[in-house]
């Protein structure tokens, strides 16, 4: 280890700025946030460093050059100006002084260096390359950002107001380490991070009363998995995928984000297709309740967004009323997903006012749809599950007057590398199909929006994990 890290207080404490330029101003604001009263030192600024020092009383400006007097009675010194000469003088005084200084772009003159922050506070991350890559040491916190969420300062908070409330209830600090381990992992952080703090207070005293013993019930976690593409997951998706003690799943979540889930979980797999059924709904939703009920924390990793045609609604009646605790994560829906990278806008000021999604086919199997209103002008329509229904689907909205030439595109297994686009107009659709048959999933779009695919001039390049390789999808693929 070349360099020793420590948090330095600083809060209250003078400390010099020499250099009035975008650095000058970067390295102030860093000073600032640590609560630092700044003496600023330089013949001019930017107006964005003028703005600031007009702006906060704790910031005092010399508008002049700097002098070997500017060093007393210093807690911590910055040289950033451009005149790397200046910069090596005030280096040198201040380590004769005894005052920490930072030379911005001069790692060889200084006497610490300022890392890349993850500022939750009050939990902080420094990440430093010891001055070999600064620019490396940036993509590494950009990394870490997703790792850390925002509501970690806010949990760090919660720490801090039960602490001693902790020590008391338990002696032996093995006891403590163990309730915190428990409360870091479990429902009390999440319920932090979700911004649920009342119920995050209520379920810490709960702990606390359980006197250290876990309780049995565990937890489900209904979480939208997206469209197909990894990379659309979200943070918090991906923290509770990490954390799981088993993963309930259905043919529309790929193997690329199967394998993102925590290794050892238990993978428990219940896809339907049309008429073939793994498991029925009835069966997934007992079965989410008793898992939980043995302690376990659940993973129901759902293609789309669970509250739309995900049957998330079904899931968290059954476990309210089994007493189930659930958190709900929604996802990136195969609608935005497909379209997007299909280059088709679902909404146009020009073309399209307004979007409905339309599930193909209803529970007793028919596609009963109130035509009237899917055939009103100025709309996009986005047809769910409804390939195998695609001829009906054709033929009510031509019989409700939608003109025979209205734009169409299927998509197939939008967002992955194996994605399809098959635009053409209700009237020509049937053909192309019948010539070549998309694979299911595949989401439908109606609507004048279609047409922008070709002239937005669309260009997007997909993953494709399974080969390693990417795919550009060109407007006609």
């Amino acid at each position: 280890m070349d360099l020793l890290p420590i948090f330095l207080d600083i809060n209250n404490e003078p400390c010099l700025v020499v250099g009035g330029g975008p650095i000058a101003l970067r390295k102030l604001q860093n000073l600032r946030r640590a609560g630092a009263r700044v003496r600023l030192v330089s013949p001019e600024l930017v107006p964005e460093l003028a703005a600031s020092v007009e702006e906060d009383a704790a910031i005092t400006w010399y508008q002049r050059r700097f002098d070997d007097e500017d060093l007393l009675d210093i807690r911590l010194a910055i040289a950033a100006t451009d005149d790397r000469a200046v910069n090596r003088r005030i280096a040198a005084l201040a380590k004769a002084a005894r005052v920490p200084v930072n030379v911005a772009d001069q790692p060889e003159d200084c006497s610490f260096i300022m890392p890349s922050v993850i500022d939750r506070s009050p939990v902080v991350v420094a990440v430093s390359t010891g001055t070999a890559s600064p620019v490396l040491a940036r993509m590494i916190r950009a990394r870490l950002e997703s790792l850390v969420p925002a509501g970690y300062g806010r949990l760090a908070e919660l720490c801090a107001r039960y602490r001693d409330r902790v020590k008391e209830r338990f002696e032996r600090q093995r006891d403590r380490r163990r309730f915190w381990d428990r409360v870091l992992q479990g429902g009390v952080a999440e319920r932090v991070f979700s911004g649920h703090l009342k119920e995050a207070d209520a379920h810490m005293e709960r702990e606390l009363a359980a006197g250290g013993n876990p309780t049995d019930m565990g937890e489900v976690y209904l979480v939208g998995a997206g469209p197909g593409d990894p990379d659309l997951l979200t943070f918090r998706a991906l923290r509770l995928m990490q954390q799981a003690d088993v993963v309930v799943y259905d043919r529309l979540v790929g193997k690329p984000i199967i394998d993102m889930v925590r290794r050892d979980a238990e993978h428990v797999y219940v896809g339907k297709q049309r008429n073939q059924h793994t498991m029925r709904q009835e069966e997934i939703n007992k079965l989410l309740a008793q898992l939980a009920k043995e302690g376990k924390r659940v993973l129901r990793l759902k293609g789309g967004d669970p509250f739309i045609f995900g049957r998330g609604g079904e899931e968290i009646d059954t476990l309210a009323a089994e007493g189930v605790p659930f958190q709900v994560v929604p996802g990136i829906t195969a609608a935005n997903g497909c379209a997007c990278y299909a280059g088709i806008p679902l909404t146009h000021r020009a073309y399209a006012q307004s979007v409905t999604f339309v599930t193909g086919h209803l529970k007793d199997g028919t596609i009963n749809l109130n035509w009237r209103q899917l055939a009103e002008p100025h709309q996009t329509i986005v047809f769910y599950m409804g390939l195998v229904g695609l001829p009906v689907i054709v033929d009510k909205l031509i019989e409700h007057g939608v003109a025979p030439d209205m734009p169409i595109a299927l998509v197939q297994q939008g967002t992955t590398h194996m994605q399809k686009v098959y635009p053409a107009t209700l009237k020509t659709i049937l053909a192309r199909v019948e010539e070549d048959p998309p694979e299911p999933p595949t989401l439908i779009i109606v609507g004048d929006v279609v047409n922008l695919r070709d002239k937005l001039d669309w260009f997007t390049t997909i993953p494709d994990r399974e080969q390693g390789a990417t795919t550009p999808l060109l407007p006609g693929d």
